[in-house]
């Protein structure tokens, strides 16, 4: 890297650690003004000191800016987003841990997919615009853009599992993780494939590739060497939170084919209102769609060095 690319990465770190010192902020001032106690949920009945017990192990019996202020420290001396309140004092740091090895392997290998056969369809598209496949890949991205998660997860589960038995409905082996992966690949896939195409007509188009066809340069140099490398910019812009998200999981997904996975582990802790654990993954989220947003800045400029990194 060149004293200028390291100095765009520097500030940018920087501006991350501001950004997830807010997230860190809004969550953990949200997450205590919801009203309740996290250990008097419905069908728990507990003394006043137990209440006060359990308050004071948990360091909850302290005044708010003072548990601010510690939880801050633990985070950034010791990485430590404390214990869960509801799975048995399990430190948050492990339960994120086993969520994101489940819901990053699968959100990996559907990334893959997705951006490897959206910038195939999208560049095949492009190159037969008007035509018979141009018209079946819009048509059939643009379906898989309208419709959610559930749907589609619901439709392969439906047909690929119960009626004609391809795939099992879930499980750990390879077979019971075709379903999900294809369900996670679906939206992002259709999303990339119309980028591409879109940016692939615009590059198409430009003065510099005409000359390179007036040149007699072959049509595979045209498509690969020029065309498509400009046209993934834009790609590029939306793979960084596309990855974030993909990575952690979907809530949708880990329901319909039951896995345990970083997003049901979120949603679980919102409603037993388990502080350390909704500030942790909320935190690591951010953080991830932090880096993965910077990696894309980089990427832009590896790709088109013309590009200035400000």
């Amino acid at each position: 890297m060149d004293v200028k690319t390291l100095w765009y990465v520097a500030k940018r770190l920087l501006l991350a650690a501001v950004t997830v010192l807010a997230v860190i902020t809004l969550t953990f001032f949200a997450a205590r003004a919801v009203p309740g106690n996290p250990f008097l949920r419905e069908g728990k009945a507990l003394s006043p000191e137990a209440l006060a017990a359990l308050e004071e192990k948990y360091g909850l019996d302290k005044p708010l800016g003072q548990q601010y202020l510690i939880y801050l420290k633990n985070i950034v001396t010791r990485f430590d987003f404390g214990t869960s309140l509801e799975q048995e004092e399990r430190p948050v740091t492990t339960i994120i841990a086993d969520g994101l090895q489940h819901s990053a392997r699968l959100g990996l290998v559907a990334a893959v997919i997705a951006v490897t056969v959206g910038i195939l369809l999208g560049a095949v598209a492009a190159l037969d615009r008007g035509g018979v496949w141009d018209r079946l890949i819009m048509v059939t991205t643009t379906a898989f853009v309208s419709l959610p998660a559930f749907v589609t997860g619901s439709v392969l589960l439906l047909f690929l599992s119960e009626r004609w038995r391809w795939f099992p409905a879930h499980g750990e082996t390879w077979q019971g993780q075709v379903l999900p992966v294809i369900t996670l690949a679906l939206y992002p896939l259709a999303t990339i494939a119309r980028l591409t195409r879109s940016s692939m007509l615009d590059v198409l188009g430009q003065d510099y590739i005409r000359t390179a066809r007036a040149k007699g340069v072959s049509k595979p140099k045209i498509l690969f060497g020029h065309a498509l490398k400009n046209a993934l910019l834009p790609v590029i812009t939306y793979l960084g939170p596309m990855l974030a998200y993909i990575i952690t999981g979907s809530l949708v997904v880990e329901r319909i084919f039951n896995l345990k996975g970083i997003g049901v582990e979120f949603v679980s802790s919102i409603t037993a209102r388990d502080y350390p654990l909704i500030m942790g993954t909320t935190t690591v989220l951010a953080m991830l769609v932090v880096l993965m947003t910077l990696v894309s800045d980089i990427l832009y400029r590896v790709i088109d060095p013309r590009i200035s990194l400000k």
